[in-house]
């Protein structure tokens, strides 16, 4: 069943360090996959219940669930991106910021794997616009994952009346599985240092 959302042989992986732009993209792109994967179907599963493996087979439930991936797993590859840039410009004194190739490179090798145009172009939008604003110095510091906390309690396909009921579950459930992913990161470069 976990099959179901991303063909994930991604979300196994087990990263020792960090220490090149190729292993940034793919930690962004997995830890994202993964926080998706376990924020949405952890909350359908909790919301419906013991109906679940019964509306996982109805072809409608089926194709909101996809439009649900894809629209939180973009929010949460950009909160990623971000998040890992503004930690690594302010922490280790990264001056090459490659947060928007990363982030495009993600983009269209998800395209190749289902990511509509629709969704895909909206995400680069918002992404290039927000990368001119935001203060790479302190971002991180800053609910750097309210973007995906919002998409997945907005995309989840559960009735508005229920998800009232669980917006601060909901919101809580990612933010838990974000400090982990955070916790990892600082781990990972904890010696890492950039002098140029």
């Amino acid at each position: 069943m976990m099959e179901y959302l991303f063909p994930l042989k991604k979300i196994t992986n087990k990263f020792k360090s960090i220490h090149s732009k190729e292993d940034l993209k793919n930690f962004v792109q997995e830890r994202s996959a993964h926080v998706t994967q376990t924020t949405l179907y952890g909350y359908l599963k909790t919301r419906i219940g013991t109906r679940y493996p019964i509306m996982i087979e109805d072809e409608k439930f089926a194709d909101s669930i996809n439009i649900a991936k894809w629209n939180i797993y973009v929010a949460a590859i950009s909160d990623l991106t971000f998040y890992v840039f503004s930690y690594l410009i302010d922490k280790k004194n990264l001056k090459k910021n490659d947060a928007e190739e990363i982030f495009l490179n993600i983009i269209n090798e998800e395209s190749k794997n289902g990511l509509s145009k629709n969704i895909s172009e909206n995400a680069k939008n918002e992404f290039i616009l927000k990368a001119k604003n935001i203060n790479w110095h302190q971002y991180y510091q800053n609910n750097p994952f309210q973007e995906s906390g919002l998409a997945l309690y907005k995309w989840s396909p559960i009735a508005d009346e229920l998800k009232i009921l669980d917006k601060e579950i909901v919101l809580n459930s990612i933010k838990l599985k974000w400090n982990l992913v955070e916790n990892e990161f600082k781990d990972l470069t904890k010696n890492l240092t950039f002098n140029h």
